[in-house]
């Protein structure tokens, strides 16, 4: 199998399989989507894939039909030799060619941000369905990779009655570095500054390159790092977060989608919590947020224990810290008053973002393999009513057994997250109410591990507790 280049960081799953499609290429026909956010390394992925097998090239960019199939024709005369590019008139004639060469050279094709041509060339999928079927029947050696960053196009591409829905052999969405990869990749040993590091810029591997390298030096540098960096009018970082909605093909008033994403990241994570932050009818906001979350800026998970309710959260890191830290102050740090703000915003960043995003980090924790004795089923979070005492006990990182039919749920374990705040017995005790509860409704809880997640520290006595894991920064990055 095609070796990875030394230069690219991690992403051995992704290259095993883009390697794994190189290694077909001449034997069948074969299609390939590879889609993801911005900044992921998809491009870097691709035109290093295309390098090493000598296959085609090309990057698309937001241009007219006639434009985009003038720059292809000129891509395309560079990749064969030939002096004098062949002016297309239309992509009908030009994907022909692009198969006719990929069967000949029995080569790779690549097609690099393929939203930006469908934008202006709708019939463009219809057109690759039907010489991909044409391939099919004849049995001619094509291999095509479409690739993009526009989460909403690329989902569509081969869903529901889409032309290229069941055509794709291999469909590849690159995702941001998990919290762990991400702390090794920004080279922060330290776990309590990694939490940090990661609710700032999360896993995207651009935003290194994006800083020159330039990362926390230590947990007495972050709070300079972050004016310096993210809260810096002169980085590219500073402007990302508004770049990432507005990439977004299906995003239009982007200021009524960043309303959306203020209400979820400042705690209003209900539909009709969002509504009635931004002002709006609960009925209103349905296409926003489906747009959002076919764009994976925004998902919806629903209460563990109560599968009807749900609440809604921001994706990325980065744009939740824009919401609740640089947007309300936006004209003050575009003057170069980062200080100031930072100053201001601390305590917010704290409990609106590091809180929240540390309790992300203990659920993606909890659904490693064997972390409770099994690989879970599901993993999320939830609210458990208490009739007796009335109250309601949160339960940050349920985690389930896989289902069986006709048994009772099996809880694995039951968790609750405190970033910045030492866990003792009293913890403890609402997580053991919380099992009393759930015996009661029928859920099988024999064997459920109390957990407790601190990113301080834990009370003495807590040890003491058989029934109690206590779960540090040291065993979450272990």
């Amino acid at each position: 199998m095609l070796a990875k280049p030394d230069r690219i960081f991690a992403r051995d799953f992704e290259w095993r399989h883009l390697a794994r499609f190189a290694d077909r290429a001449g034997e069948r026909p074969q299609l390939g989507v590879i889609s993801g956010r911005h900044r992921q390394g998809k491009t870097f992925l691709v035109e290093a894939l295309a390098a090493l097998t000598g296959g085609f090239y090309f990057a698309a960019t937001e241009a007219t039909e006639v434009e985009s199939l003038m720059l292809f024709s000129a891509a395309l005369a560079e990749y064969t030799g030939t002096e004098v590019p062949h002016r297309f008139a239309s992509w009908d004639e030009a994907v022909r060619q692009l198969f006719a060469l990929s069967a000949e050279r029995r080569e790779i094709m690549v097609i690099d941000e393929f939203p930006y041509l469908c934008k202006v060339s709708p019939a463009l999928p219809s057109i690759i369905q039907r010489e991909i079927d044409r391939a099919v029947s004849s049995n001619t050696p094509v291999s095509l990779l479409l690739c993009g960053s526009a989460m909403s196009v690329m989902g569509r591409l081969p869903a529901g009655n889409a032309p290229l829905r069941g055509r794709a052999s291999m469909e590849l969405v690159v995702r941001p570095f998990e919290y762990r990869l991400a702390a090794d990749y920004w080279r922060v040993s330290d776990p309590r500054l990694a939490v940090q590091t990661h609710a700032v810029v999360g896993g995207t591997p651009a935003y290194l390159r994006f800083l020159g390298g330039d990362g926390p030096q230590g947990p007495e540098d972050f709070d300079d790092w972050v004016r310096r960096t993210v809260l810096d009018p002169g980085t590219p970082l500073f402007r990302e977060a508004r770049y990432l909605l507005e990439e977004e093909a299906d995003v239009r008033d982007s200021a009524l989608y960043h309303s959306v994403l203020a209400a979820v990241a400042t705690g209003n994570s209900t539909r009709g919590g969002i509504a009635s932050y931004i002002g709006r009818k609960a009925t209103d906001i349905g296409h926003h947020l489906n747009v959002l979350e076919d764009s994976c800026l925004l998902r919806r998970e629903p209460d563990v224990f109560h599968p009807s309710r749900s609440v809604y959260r921001v994706c990325e890191p980065l744009i939740n810290f824009y919401q609740v830290v640089m947007r309300p102050r936006w004209g003050l740090l575009e003057s170069g008053r980062a200080a100031a703000v930072w100053k201001d915003a601390r305590a917010r960043f704290s409990g609106q973002v590091l809180g929240p995003h540390f309790e992300e980090i203990c659920r993606a924790f909890a659904r490693t393999e064997d972390v409770f004795g099994e690989l879970p089923g599901e993993v999320g979070a939830g609210v458990i009513t208490d009739p007796v005492r009335r109250e309601q006990i949160e339960v940050d990182v349920a985690v389930f057994a896989p289902a069986m039919p006709g048994e009772p749920r099996r809880v694995l374990s039951l968790g609750e997250v405190k970033w910045g705040k030492a866990m003792g017995p009293g913890h403890s005790a609402r997580l053991r109410r919380a099992r009393e509860l759930l015996a009661a409704k029928k859920y099988d809880v024999r064997d459920t591990v109390l957990a407790c997640y601190s990113g301080v520290g834990f009370d003495g006595e807590l040890g003491s507790e058989g029934d109690v894991r206590a779960v540090g920064l040291g065993e979450l990055y272990g």
